[in-house]
């Protein structure tokens, strides 16, 4: 993308220009001292003085990773990116751009999702300014509250782009879905879309992802049964499945030694106990038979 940002050269070091203002600060001192006698000793005074106080608008100090634009009249004249202590045109207008770092953790929103669920969504975003001529010129609101607002129009476009979950009969148990991201695909496209708003304003996204997931509210409890009751129903098919193997591994243990001789209808009904046994939810009381199997 074609960019107007361009750098520019510090020729003077703040720490000259200090010497120079000590300088004219001295000849202003001098002149006015012998200056009454003579008149214009009080004009190179007051010019040296003039002089002096105009120097001193011209001074800047740059940290790492701290930049200044500068305008002459309106007109960019480009960025400072050098370290230290440096000293321009005093008529400049110097706009401080951070480019360090920055985090934004975008407060939960609710949105529909892919089903028409309502959840509440928030995210991290990891970012920093690229292009100090876009983050100045091209936005007309401050940074920070530029990234707040398209942070969370994007997080809302790709929220409705995914179910909550894969629980819900109108999506696949394969697809991906705001909670199970495994792949990151979700994550993937939050990052692209913010990067496709941000860039705009000269700003790079490091790292986008979903900090916080949820169903609203209002269908909060309904979902948390239905959950529930999932669970429970896939526990029971564990525990009916691993029943089964023990029932039929009992009986053919039983064939194979020869222990007993059961007939189908014996059979039937041992099967039947020991699923009871097996699956029910308390401890079984065991009935002891004295008697014959056939009583």
């Amino acid at each position: 993308m074609e960019t107007h940002e361009k750098s520019y050269k510090v020729k003077v070091s703040g720490f000259v220009a200090i010497l120079i203002q000590i300088v004219l600060v001295a000849v202003a001192v001098l002149s006015f001292i012998t200056g009454p006698e003579v008149e214009s000793h009080v004009n190179v005074g007051v010019i040296a003085l003039v002089i002096a106080c105009i120097i001193f608008r011209g001074y800047g100090v740059n940290e790492p990773n701290v930049s200044h634009v500068m305008t002459f009249f309106g007109k960019y004249t480009g960025t400072v990116f050098s370290n230290g202590f440096y000293w321009v045109n005093p008529f400049f207008i110097q706009k401080k751009v951070m480019l360090r770092i920055h985090n934004l953790d975008v407060e939960p929103i609710k949105v529909n999702d892919k089903v028409g669920n309502p959840v509440m969504i928030g995210a991290v975003l990891v970012w920093r300014v690229k292009d100090t001529y876009k983050a100045i010129f091209d936005i007309n609101k401050n940074i920070e509250e530029f990234v707040k607002v398209q942070s969370d129009a994007a997080l809302r476009q790709v929220a409705g782009m995914y179910a909550y979950d894969s629980n819900s009969s109108k999506t696949d148990d394969d697809s991906v879905t705001l909670r199970s991201d495994n792949n990151g695909e979700v994550a993937q496209r939050l990052e692209n879309e913010l990067s496709s708003r941000l860039s705009l304003a000269g700003i790079e996204v490091v790292e986008a992802r979903i900090n916080y997931l949820a169903y609203a509210q209002e269908i909060a409890s309904v979902m948390l049964r239905r959950q529930q009751a999932e669970a429970i129903i896939a526990a029971r098919e564990r525990i009916v499945e691993g029943a089964v193997s023990m029932v039929h591994l009992a009986l053919e243990k039983l064939q194979k030694d020869n222990v007993v001789e059961l007939d189908e209808e014996r059979k039937a009904t041992m099967v039947s106990n020991l699923l009871v046994v097996l699956c029910a939810d308390e401890s079984a009381r065991p009935v002891v038979n004295t008697g014959t199997l056939y009583q």
